[in-house]
């Protein structure tokens, strides 16, 4: 095998909260990521020497701060194989949004450079080069439902919600990780979503009832208007739940029914700029 094409998830955090400051500035979460269907599309195939990067988005970096590039200079210099790949990305997953698309693309070029070069890698490996290149990339190694905490390289697999309809939806305006996080740093007195409620709600196989937990800690630095005009949007359309993904400044709602589902993302659709049905995975 020469070549492979992969589905590289969006993930959406159906709840979030930072726990602290480590003393290198990385801070520490405990949050459940869950991998949804919308799909950057990944090929990696291999070349004689050197890493190629090919983006079909206009303005997203082919060079070594691409994660996908990244993930492959790592792989080769963890197995030792002098060869080099040529990676083309097609982007569908928005940046800035909470979503975790560059660090998908990297999992999958990870993924695929295991597949085409024949290394087997086990799980727990890949996880562990994942974690190197973000911590987000170490859950996309593993994908569906987890319990993540440490600065997110700490996985736990958790069964996989029942298939939940989801709408995400995203203004123009993108929310800057480093940012968020310092504006974390200032808040006095944080209200905490309740993770563990929620983790054991869906151990016992309760995570549709019980999705009102669902919670976001950086919603109370967001100073975006979009975030809390699509979460009223959503819940007047009838979600059960509507919260911010990530640090922003996508914002997910979950649904009874695909039909109403799809009506919101209809309607959504007309005023921002990015507006997709979807479902767990």
């Amino acid at each position: 095998m020469d070549s492979i094409t992969l589905k590289a998830p969006a993930k959406i955090n159906l709840s979030l909260d930072v726990t602290g400051k480590k003393e290198n500035g990385y801070h520490t979460i405990e949050s459940i990521f869950q991998t949804v269907s919308i799909f950057d599309m990944v090929s990696v195939s291999k070349r004689s020497s050197g890493i190629n990067i090919i983006c079909s988005k206009p303005g997203v970096p082919c060079d070594r701060s691409n994660i996908a590039y990244k993930a492959a200079e790592l792989f080769f210099r963890y197995t030792g194989i002098n060869s080099g790949a040529e990676i083309k990305l097609e982007k569908h997953i928005p940046s800035q949004a909470g979503l975790g698309g560059g660090s998908s693309d990297g999992a999958s070029v990870l993924i695929g450079l295991d597949k085409i070069f024949e290394t087997s890698l086990k799980q727990e490996t890949l996880c562990m080069l994942g974690g190197k290149i973000s911590a987000d990339t170490a859950f996309f190694t593993l994908g569906g439902t987890a319990y993540v905490t440490g600065i997110g390289e700490i996985l736990e697999a958790l069964p996989q919600i029942p298939e939940t309809h989801f709408v995400i939806a995203k203004g123009a305006s993108g929310v800057s990780t480093p940012e968020a996080y310092g504006k974390i740093d200032q808040l006095e007195s944080p209200v905490h979503p309740e993770v563990q409620k929620l983790k054991q709600a869906i151990l016992n196989g309760r995570f549709t009832e019980c999705c009102g937990l669902c919670g976001n800690l950086f919603e109370q630095v967001t100073d975006l208007n979009d975030v809390c005009h699509i979460k009223n949007e959503m819940k007047e359309m009838g979600a059960l739940s509507a919260v911010m993904s990530g640090s922003g400044s996508s914002v997910f709602g979950i649904f009874k029914t695909e039909n109403q589902a799809l009506a919101c993302a209809e309607k959504l659709g007309e005023k921002y700029e990015f507006s997709q049905y979807c479902k767990s995975i």
